[in-house]
């Protein structure tokens, strides 16, 4: 209150003052003033140059539990049923059947059961045949009768780290020289009988799929024997054949590296039992011995789709007139395009076979004993085309072949018989181009149907035609599985343009330069199977045979049998 009035009078006397200019006057006054006590700043003086983050509030999360409940209920027990994974095996395998011109046919396996590292077997079998044989103007030939068995056993050993297989064969098979058209001809005269003793071991050495050398030796050995029952019996023909070889490989990242070492030995004799020949003997031995050599590599690329192998083969040829040496190029190209649906593909390969007695006599039965064996020399074979799949059913291949052999054995008549009824072997060097395609379809386990055809063109140094090869084949096989109850299987080869080296004074020869021949015509073979499955366990089979009724001749003067119908029983126990 104070204040208000020393404000009030302060103001005043200033009016007054101010309206009396030029006059000096001096006020006193008497004023009770208090000033309020000091204080001092501690801190220093700063210079704020940041700004100071507004503190963030920090909530507490809340923590809620809540109470879980468990509630028990029964549920129905579930049930399994149990079905059989593999299919029972059966020991036992047996077939036997009987044939319209009185073939008897009989056949029993026996194989071991499930195992994870070992497996056994053997079986025999048997087929004869004694039925006449005519030509298609129904003259009945020379006794035709024939018998073939035979029986093998093998054994086999799978570890992690080694496999083991041994096997054996023996073969009977007896048959009569008959493409005489004469059926007074003494059976015994023209009868023959082939021995085959083969055994087989081969040991595979398994350290690993890659960065590891692993081995295998094989060792394969036959003896070969002829026994006919004419008046020359005395006489026969038998070999003993040997081969040997081991296989290293390597494998590393994308490369597949081998080498091949081989030995093949055949030593074939001819003469009166087994005497000591003389000089003057009309018998004869021949030695043979071959040595191979073959290092390789395979390897893939570009996503695997470019697959090359590379390699050679060394080989030395030892025989009675000297030793020769061949080298063997061998190449392969393959590049996979569109997912594999288009292969185009393309080599070349060559070696040096050996000829043996009783590799003839399987190809053609019907030739001497007695004949020289020389081995087939192939240079080169040429090969490209393209394979694939047009759909997931459906695949093909085409390719072409261009070839060159020295020494390629050709069956022929022998003149020297007095009937045409014997053949012999003689050798040429063939030049051979082959055009061939095939296709395959299948559905699933049901239908499978496999088509190939071939055409050949043949050029010879010294003969006018490559004896009994066929120019056009075509071979036709389908299989069909109806409920897996019935099964039926068909069969067809087509071949033409064949030809025949005869004398020339045989019905209907024809001239070439110097030669004369005949043409065989051709070979129209279809066969039809059929099998009931009864059960599982027994089925009745029913087999026919060239059901065109082609009286063909699959040699000079060798007619086949025409229709022919087996039937049967099969058994597993």
């Amino acid at each position: 209150m104070k204040a208000l009035i020393s404000t009030f009078v302060f103001l005043l006397t200033g009016l007054q003052i101010w309206a009396q200019q030029g006059e000096n006057i001096t006020i006193y006054t008497i004023t009770n003033q208090q000033v309020e006590p000091a204080t001092r700043i501690l801190e220093n003086p700063k210079i704020i140059d940041s700004v100071k983050a507004t503190a963030v509030k920090d909530y507490p999360l809340l923590f809620f539990q809540a109470e879980t409940k468990i509630l028990l209920d029964t549920i129905e027990a579930a049930t399994v049923e149990t079905s059989e994974q593999l299919a029972k095996l059966y020991p036992f395998y047996v077939k036997a059947g009987i044939g319209s011109v009185i073939m008897p046919l009989g056949e029993i396996y026996y194989t071991s059961d499930r195992s994870r590292n070992m497996v056994y077997g053997a079986h025999l079998k048997h087929l004869s045949s004694f039925g006449d044989i005519k030509d298609r103007s129904k003259t009945v030939y020379a006794p035709a009768q024939y018998d073939r068995s035979s029986a093998n056993a093998y054994f086999g050993l799978n570890e992690r780290n080694y496999q083991l297989k041994v096997d054996a064969n023996y073969s009977n098979n007896g048959f009569h020289y008959y493409g005489i058209p004469i059926d007074t001809i003494a059976a015994d005269s023209i009868a023959q009988r082939f021995h085959l003793m083969k055994g087989a071991a081969e040991y595979v050495w398994l350290r690993g799929d890659s960065a590891k050398l692993n081995l295998s030796f094989q060792a394969n050995y036959q003896h070969f024997l002829t026994l006919p029952t004419d008046t020359t019996k005395v006489w026969r023909s038998k070999e003993d054949n040997f081969a040997f070889k081991t296989r290293g490989w390597y494998n590393h990242k994308n490369e597949h590296f081998y080498a091949d070492l081989g030995l093949r030995y055949n030593g074939y004799k001819r003469g009166i039992l087994d005497s000591v020949y003389a000089i003057g003997d009309t018998g004869f031995v021949v030695n043979n011995n071959i040595i191979d050599f073959k290092p390789g590599v395979w390897t893939q690329a570009l996503s695997e789709r470019l697959k090359v192998e590379l390699g050679v083969t060394i080989t030395a040829d030892i025989g009675q007139l000297g030793t020769d040496f061949f080298v063997y190029p061998h190449a392969e190209f393959k590049y996979a395009m569109f997912n594999n649906i288009f292969i185009p593909y393309i080599g070349l390969r060559g070696g040096l076979k050996q000829n043996t007695l009783q590799g003839l006599t399987q190809a053609n039965p019907f030739i001497r004993t007695n004949i020289a064996l020389r081995n087939e020399h192939n240079p080169y074979d040429i090969y490209a085309g393209f394979k694939g799949s047009l759909s997931k059913t459906l695949s093909f291949n085409v390719g072409v072949h261009f070839l060159h052999i020295e020494n390629k054995a050709f069956f022929v008549t022998d003149t020297l018989a007095t009937f045409d009824n014997y053949l012999t072997v003689t050798y040429d060097t063939l030049n051979q181009t082959t055009f061939e395609g095939s296709m395959t379809y299948q559905a699933g386990e049901k239908l499978k149907i496999d088509v190939l055809g071939r055409y050949n063109m043949y050029q010879l140094y010294h003969n006018a035609f490559a004896w009994n090869l066929p120019v056009l084949q075509f071979t036709a096989r389908g299989a069909y599985n109806l409920y897996d109850k019935f099964y039926a299987q068909i069969d067809a080869n087509i071949e033409t343009g064949r030809k025949a080296l005869v004398r020339a004074s045989a019905p209907d020869a024809m001239l070439e330069g110097t030669q004369s021949y005949v043409d065989l015509g051709a070979i129209v073979d279809v066969n039809l199977g059929l099998e009931y499955r009864y059960t599982p366990r027994v089925s009745l089979f029913l087999q026919a045979n060239n059901l065109a009724a082609q009286r063909y001749n699959r040699w000079y003067s060798y007619p086949v049998q025409p229709f022919q119908v087996m039937g049967g029983i099969t058994a597993r126990f």
